[in-house]
């Protein structure tokens, strides 16, 4: 009788497990249903969930949840920095745009109130050793703030450098801010930071993942890369803090573009971080804007979009989308790492297709093989288009550039891939500028001498491994 109950209690514990995990996948495949994702990804998880319930749960849990049309920022809050951040005293400053430029303006308008600001004088850098010693200078400067911004913080020779400067600045009775991004900067002993809190500087993570909201946090990252010095001076581009932006690291050359802004396009890198500063918690940022415009001949007008896991839109890739489509000329491309929206694909293969010069330009080898091969799973669509695609062969190319005809260029934090149009904060300026454009195209050209454009015919016929080994990690993309 004993035996007989206890089996009966077994199989009533075993049931209801069972009922209680069935309820557990129904529930989340209802919230999938329910956020009315694109229809590909919704069915990717839900057949994950189907046939690996517990890892399925766990991958979703971690890397299938959603934050959008999450504030950033309260209401209350920001009217009060849009009232201030109004570039009410340009209205004398010339435009520098066509009819072309004006629909992208209007469009980042639209989206996310990203003003077209004009009279910047913009420098632009092509090596890490060139953008960091430029960056000290200034920092050394700095008479009344500093506002720094970075996905990795490294504790090495050039993270010691800022850190050092930034301290002596600090003790000077300048206001520094620091945000690093708490999964890119997770190696750094955190007594490097500590430092800094000690020495009077506001250091935080963003989004520290800790439990018990680590699950909730681990997927989104905060990519950007910018600073502010004393309101008139801004950075803005692809490098972080490493050693490895200035020596190559493991690559004999470490390829990046950034650029430093004055003029009053910098009251939008303002902008951007006191909504991210506000977003972790801290205090509004009470801080006047500068709108006084640079009036040299070079004069370039500039939009910066801020997109991340709370847009609703795709700010970034969006904007990006209507310029491949305006495009007439060319398309000139850089990016780390090419995993591309379907949308953002079908794009680059029309403006090929309409004989656009469209040319796409990636590392060989990247400092992820994971995304390197993933990165290869696209090549043979835009080849088919007549999209020219370059492997970069000198080193590490972790430029995020786009050049499209004679005006229109853009610099930032972004990739080309779904992580930085989905699942991160980034932050792109868009440049309205015939001299910046030009620049850029020279340096990509110069690029493009030390890289070898892809063969339809020989890349179709490569290894059958290779073949898989990609195909396979292109089912990850959306989550690499």
């Amino acid at each position: 009788m004993g035996e007989t109950t206890s089996i009966l209690h077994l199989s009533w514990l075993y049931w209801g497990l069972v009922i209680a995990y069935a309820i557990t996948i129904i529930s989340i495949i209802g919230v999938v249903l329910s956020e009315n994702r694109n229809p590909l990804k919704s069915l990717a998880w839900i057949t994950v969930l189907m046939m690996f319930p517990i890892g399925g749960i766990i991958l979703y849990i971690f890397f299938g949840r959603s934050i959008k049309n999450k504030h950033m920022i309260s209401r209350r809050n920001k009217r009060r920095l849009q009232q201030s951040f109004s570039p009410k005293d340009l209205s004398n400053v010339p435009p520098l745009v066509d009819d072309t430029d004006a629909q992208l303006i209007e469009l980042g308008q639209s989206m996310c109130d990203a003003h077209y600001i004009p009279g910047n004088e913009i420098e632009i850098f092509h090596n890490g050793t060139d953008k960091f010693e430029s960056l000290l200078r200034d920092i050394t400067k700095a008479h009344s703030y500093i506002h720094l911004q970075y996905y990795i913080f490294e504790d090495d020779t050039l993270g010691n450098r800022i850190k050092d400067a930034l301290i002596e600045r600090a003790r000077a009775g300048v206001k520094v801010r620091v945000i690093y991004d708490h999964i890119g900067s997770f190696r750094v002993n955190s007594r490097f930071f500590q430092q800094m809190l000690k020495e009077g500087i506001e250091a935080h993570p963003f989004f520290r993942v800790a439990f018990p909201p680590f699950a909730t946090r681990i997927n989104w990252r905060n990519h950007r890369k910018l600073c502010v010095i004393d309101g008139n001076i801004g950075y803005i581009g692809g490098m972080n803090i490493a050693d490895r932006y200035i020596n190559g690291g493991t690559f004999a050359r470490w390829r990046d573009t950034h650029m430093r802004i004055t003029g009053p396009g910098v009251a939008a890198l303002q902008y951007s971080f006191a909504v991210d500063w506000s977003f972790m918690g801290n205090e509004l940022l009470k801080i006047p804007f500068d709108f006084t415009p640079y009036k040299g001949s070079d004069s370039a007008g500039v939009q910066l979009l801020t997109s991340g896991p709370t847009s609703e839109w795709s700010n970034v890739a969006m904007l990006m989308l209507k310029a491949i489509g305006n495009a007439k000329k060319r398309v000139y491309i850089q990016t780390p790492y090419f995993l591309p929206t379907e949308s953002l694909l079908r794009s680059l293969q029309a403006a090929a297709l309409a004989k656009v010069d469209v040319r796409v330009m990636i590392p060989r080898r990247s400092d992820s093989s994971i995304l390197t091969y993933a990165s290869r799973s696209y090549i043979m669509e835009c080849l088919r288009a007549g999209i020219k695609i370059y492997l970069y062969n000198a080193g590490m190319l972790h430029c995020k550039t786009m050049m499209i005809d004679d005006q229109f260029s853009a610099i930032g934090s972004a990739n080309i891939d779904f992580r930085s149009f989905e699942h991160n904060f980034e932050a792109t300026m868009f440049i309205y500028s015939r001299q910046a454009n030009a620049e850029l195209t020279r340096q990509f050209l110069e690029d493009q001498s030390e890289s070898e454009r892809v063969n339809a015919s020989i890349w179709r016929n490569r290894p059958k491994t290779e073949k898989a080994k990609e195909s396979i990690l292109r089912l990850l993309s959306p989550i690499l």
